[in-house]
């Protein structure tokens, strides 16, 4: 890292203060250019450019938050870091969502200090070659913008929210944030917040101690330890329960842990990334989801667009993902004909993306001659199309699996249909085994 280059500009009021900052970054042989006021330091930011700004809150001219907008306006490829008052939550919240990379609280701890500086340094000034385009793919106006918006975020520390549908990618959102920012080098760790019993949960999340509980045969480090230096994900963060709701909040306000059967308190320093299909607010409203955790974790939203409006990009999508099948099935993509393409164009999608490859994937096994008709989908249709079937329609079936399993009972009939009800050659035309096949026949009620 050459040094030389990243000039630091420090904005405080407060000689002691300034004078702290340039001994401490000085001592890590970076130069700074100090400022006691709003318009010294937009002075200052005329005359040179800066690799990142430390500024204080509350300035005599003006407040720190007016910095930050104005370098996301004129410097958008520099970091901006805000020091507030201690226990000054919401100021910092505000930072952050100004466009702030990350914030300190006084009085100033030197270890967090220099951490948060070589972080900030290390953010990329360019957007790496990997764009997500081979991952988010589309070309429509809201796939446009969520990427804009992914490659700004990934310039912060600040946690994201990640809101959508079921089967719409969040967690491979969640992933390009991480890779695009400065903690790429360092763990992802995705968890699923309902997968995990309530009663192993503390564990899971902070770790414990040999012998803190029964079956607690050895040391193990929680899923905070696992992603220190990186990203912890939390999908589905709406289903945990409150107890852990409030053990959480203050793991990511402190920045630390307290595995379980342990004293000490051990430091992390994790990004947080979070997404639920439900919808947070009226969970916090309903009382289900507290509300300081809320504010925490919500810092920035990033909501993503469901598939029905970005309907422009289901061509290039369907390509990808028959490339994609082809490709692990080891077998030769199959064409699909202007009316098949037509129908996928023209459905509604309640299971998003993750349902567009469900369909292929089983229209690639099912298809004759490999090629893919518009029969070969099985798509539903909407109410507007059939008022007859408005009984079947997805909008009233109860849940998106009471939906795919009603389609995959109408795959499995036309499969025997077409076998004259041979089960074995159902089966290899449906390109599962044939015990697969009777566990499926049981458990919808076919046999």
């Amino acid at each position: 890292m050459d040094n030389n280059k990243k000039t630091i500009l420090i904005v405080d009021d407060e000689p002691d203060i300034r004078e702290l900052l340039e001994i401490t970054l000085g001592r890590m042989e970076l130069p700074t250019v100090s400022a006691a006021s709003y318009r010294e330091a937009l002075h200052q930011l005329d005359q040179q450019p800066f690799s990142l700004c430390l500024t204080d809150m509350n300035l005599p001219d003006g407040n720190g938050i007016d910095i930050v907008r104005h370098i996301q306006q004129n410097h958008e490829q520099m970091p901006v870091a805000m020091i507030t008052a201690y226990g000054s939550m919401e100021s910092a919240i505000e930072a952050l969502k100004a466009g702030a990379f990350d914030f300190l609280a006084k009085p100033v701890d030197l270890t967090r200090l220099r951490n948060l500086v070589t972080s900030a340094l290390k953010v990329r000034a360019e957007l790496p070659e990997d764009d997500g385009k081979e991952r988010l793919i589309g070309q429509s106006e809201p796939m446009l913008k969520l990427r804009q918006r992914i490659t700004k975020l990934a310039r912060s520390q600040a946690p994201v929210f990640i809101s959508g549908e079921s089967g719409t990618g969040k967690e491979v959102i969640a992933r390009m944030i991480h890779e695009q920012g400065h903690r790429a080098d360092d763990p992802f760790i995705p968890v699923n917040c309902g997968a995990i019993p309530s009663e192993l949960m503390e564990s899971e999340f902070f770790g414990h101690r040999k012998g803190s509980f029964t079956g607690a045969t050895s040391d193990k480090p929680g899923l905070f330890q696992a992603a220190n230096g990186g990203t912890l994900f939390l999908d589905e963060v709406a289903d945990l329960p409150l107890p852990m709701q409030v053990k959480l909040l203050r793991a990511i306000q402190e920045k630390s842990v307290r595995p379980v059967g342990s004293e000490k308190e051990i430091p992390v320093d994790v990004r947080i990334l979070s997404a639920t299909h439900k919808n947070l607010e009226e969970e916090v409203n309903d009382g289900n989801f507290r509300q300081d955790l809320f504010y925490r974790i919500n810092v920035i939203e990033l909501a993503v667009p469901p598939l029905r409006e970005r309907q422009q990009d289901i061509p290039l999508l369907v390509r990808h993902l028959l490339s994609r099948i082809a490709t692990s099935h080891g077998v030769l993509e199959p064409e699909i004909t202007d009316d098949a393409l037509a129908s996928l164009a023209g459905y509604h999608y309640p299971g998003n993306v993750r349902e567009l490859e469900n369909i292929l994937e089983r229209a690639s096994t099912l298809c004759e001659h490999g090629q893919i008709t518009a029969e070969d989908l099985f798509l539903r249709t909407t109410q507007a199309d059939n008022s007859e079937d408005k009984a079947d329609s997805p909008a009233n079936i109860d849940s998106l699996e009471d939906y795919l399993e009603t389609v995959e009972r109408q795959a499995i009939t036309q499969a025997l249909e077409k076998s004259a009800w041979n089960k074995t050659a159902a089966a290899k035309k449906l390109g599962i085994t044939f015990r697969a096949l009777r566990y499926r026949l049981k458990k919808l009620g076919m046999e």
